[in-house]
């Protein structure tokens, strides 16, 4: 029987909850194993810790840290220590693809620490890369047309050894819900309700997050003051809710002017006043998400609540989109598409700025008559 299993997965909010679906497939391959995982500290105030995300999920018991790019001989020789003096006895590495010669420095660190299997270290192209459509067999049977797999799917399709037979269509059971639990607590939810207050609470509301702490996702404040206030005037009586991280709380407060400027329901500025995942709690009350490509929109995804996610196209169409059907993306595939720039200054976000207000609030439109239908059906 497996005692101990080290999950390597490095990132902060959005890369955490993308990863739930493999995390609840190692919990099920090694239900009785002490499961920690092996991650980065934060990189900045505006990336949560995994532990933030994790802790009260069930899904890892303990964390590693370590800080990323870290060149020190000392640094790492402690790592190596705390990893050999733990004694795991599998690796399931989840970490992003970051090219064949970094899989193989990784693999060989953790021969060193001692550990004997290792699961999705990703040494072939095919689990490299993001792929969708027919499958070719092997661990790179998803190598089809177009580099649309999100990138979810590609982790679990490296771990697909841990699945079981019922899962050949279903790999790590991705289109049950119940692969995006994040256990949030009664506890956690009381806090995210008295946080909405009741004014809130008693009427439907729409979540909205501005905020992103990459500068080629932000599509502009202005534009989110005007789609603000053309919902307010198209959806009255709604609340807003206003979710991210307190360094967002300005950004937020400057869009919401257009909310309020034209008749809209209660405000509620929830940026830095909840975790991640009390943040999610709310969310999960809220009969629309409407945000970037962020954190906050993957965690509006995993509690089931409808997105509308405005994309810049650095990445590759449907890599980092929402998970399920019910969402709308907006993505405008333009010739530099899959970039991968960070701070775009030459092309002046064109994919992100193409994106209009009357786009986005057609979208929301369609998003809100959609779940309106829902309700009156059931």
């Amino acid at each position: 029987m497996t005692r101990r299993v080290l999950v390597y997965r490095l990132g902060s909010l959005g890369d955490m909850v993308v990863a739930l679906p493999a995390l609840h497939l190692v919990a099920r391959a090694f239900p009785a194993a002490e499961r920690r995982m092996l991650t980065n500290f934060p990189v900045s105030t505006k990336a949560p810790a995994a532990a933030a995300v994790l802790d009260g999920s069930g899904l890892v018991h303990g964390y590693v840290r370590y800080a990323v790019g870290t060149r020190s001989v000392g640094e790492l020789l402690g790592l190596w220590w705390r990893i050999v003096r733990w004694r795991p006895e599998v690796v399931v590495y989840l970490a992003a693809a970051r090219g064949l010669k970094v899989a193989r420095r990784d693999e060989a660190f953790f021969r060193m620490c001692g550990v004997r299997r290792m699961i999705g270290v990703p040494l072939t192209e095919g689990m490299q890369r993001n792929f969708y459509g027919a499958a070719t067999g092997g661990k790179d049977r998803a190598m089809g047309g177009g580099n649309l797999e999100p990138e979810a799917a590609r982790l679990v399709r490296c771990i697909g050894e841990l699945g079981e037979a019922g899962e050949i269509t279903d790999p790590g059971r991705m289109s049950d819900p119940a692969s995006w639990d994040l256990h949030l607590s009664a506890a956690e939810d009381e806090i995210a309700a008295r946080a909405m207050g009741e004014e809130a609470l008693a009427v439907e509301s729409i979540a909205v997050s501005v905020g992103t702490k990459v500068q080629a996702k932000d599509w502009g404040k202005e534009n989110w003051r005007e789609l603000l206030g053309r919902m307010a005037a198209e959806f009255p009586g709604r609340a807003l809710l206003l979710a991210g991280a307190a360094e967002e709380s300005a950004a937020s407060e400057f869009a919401a002017e257009g909310w309020r400027a034209n008749g809209g329901g209660v405000v509620v500025n929830l940026c830095g006043r909840l975790t991640p995942r009390e943040s999610a709690a709310a969310i999960a009350r809220a009969r629309l998400f409407v945000g970037h490509d962020s954190g906050p929109m993957h965690l509006a995804a995993a509690v089931g609540t409808p997105v509308v996610a405005i994309f810049a196209a650095r990445n590759i169409p449907r890599q980092w989109f929402p998970f399920g059907k019910q969402h709308r993306v907006l993505y405008h595939e333009v010739e530099c598409w899959g970039c991968g720039l960070e701070t775009c200054l030459e092309q002046q976000k064109k994919c992100l700025m193409s994106i209009g207000v009357d786009e986005v609030m057609e979208a929301v439109r369609c998003q809100l008559s959609v779940s309106t239908k829902a309700i009156a059906d059931n």
